[in-house]
């Protein structure tokens, strides 16, 4: 895209993500043609929208779009068919076959009730990985209450015996969708970040003590400029990641994303103090979204983990990006 249109695109996710969310979000982005931005400049797609959606404390389907894509098989609205993503800590297919039979345990949005069908990405014995499409009346799908309940995702769960034909996949397509996909969280949690910032700073010079605004105490103003290193730090390893695709880059970046916006909720509730816990502040429900977020496709923390064991196995380090 050019600068023109990039604008102009953005713009319109902006009005999008400001007045829906959910299915009615998803109605919005077909709208917009955001499955054909997403086939013509990924970066912007995937960075935009979900920055956006990260600011707004609102959700799609866009994130079982991004995996499909990234698969060679679009989940979009018009084909019926809704994507299972990993489940909830786990980054690896959601399917699994055991003695003919495929078990499924994962995780779809909300809109997989309104689907005829579900893609399933199967890891088999030989280490490949297969697309198989069920029927969604052969799966449990469940609503998953916990933290986050208004982050809209089911729980996908089956036991299907015969499953029908599989398409064989190339080996590194479902490594190359999760990089995808970890790329899109990362934006969001970037983007609930900036709005948990955006709310302590307002705090801080709204909120009088001792006849001064807060803001002008050292020890508030050090902690929003922690979280404002922290969220440039997460975006440096975003670009770096867009730079130099790939699983491991992704994951870096992903991990950061999740550290930083952790780090982000910690220094925005010492500056809020009590008003942060209360319902009537909308605070609570950008810390509770960072919570899950993190979660997804792989905790900050074990994706760090991983990554300290790769290097420790291949005994070198990352390659360094050309600056």
């Amino acid at each position: 895209m050019d600068a023109d249109d990039l604008a102009l695109f953005e713009r319109s996710l902006r009005e999008a993500t400001g007045r829906a969310t959910g299915v009615d979000l998803d109605a919005e982005l077909d709208d917009l043609g955001w499955d054909d931005a997403l086939a013509h400049d990924e970066r912007a797609a995937v960075s935009l929208l979900f920055g956006l959606q990260g600011e707004a404390g609102v959700t799609s389907s866009a994130l079982a779009r991004v995996v499909a894509h990234a698969l060679g098989s679009p989940a979009g609205t018009a084909t019926g068919t809704a994507m299972v993503l990993p489940a909830v800590g786990a980054a690896g297919p959601p399917g699994s076959v055991d003695g003919g039979r495929l078990r499924v345990d994962g995780l779809s949005p909300v809109a997989a009730v309104d689907r005829a069908s579900a893609l399933v990405v199967v890891r088999t014995g030989s280490g490949g990985v297969t697309a198989v499409v069920v029927s969604t009346t052969s799966l449990e799908l469940r609503p998953v209450r916990g933290v986050d309940p208004e982050l809209g995702l089911l729980r996908v769960t089956g036991d299907i015996v015969r499953p029908g034909p599989g398409v064989d996949l190339p080996p590194d397509a479902w490594d190359a969708a999760v990089a995808l996909g970890r790329l899109a969280v990362a934006h969001e949690l970037v983007g609930g970040a900036r709005t948990m910032l955006a709310l302590a700073c307002g705090h801080a010079r709204s909120r009088i003590q001792f006849g001064r605004p807060i803001a002008s105490f050292q020890a508030v103003r050090h902690r929003l400029a922690e979280t404002l290193v922290a969220l440039s730090m997460a975006e440096a390893m975003l670009d770096a990641a867009w730079l130099a695709p790939g699983p491991e880059a992704s994951a870096m970046a992903k991990a950061v994303a999740g550290q930083q916006a952790r780090a982000a909720a910690r220094h925005g509730q010492q500056v809020l103090a009590g008003i942060g816990f209360t319902v009537e502040h909308p605070f609570h429900r950008y810390v509770r979204r960072t919570l899950v977020l993190d979660a997804l496709l792989g905790t900050s923390a074990s994706l760090t983990s991983a990554l300290g064991a790769g290097i420790l196995a291949d005994g070198r380090l990352p390659p360094l990006l050309a600056l």
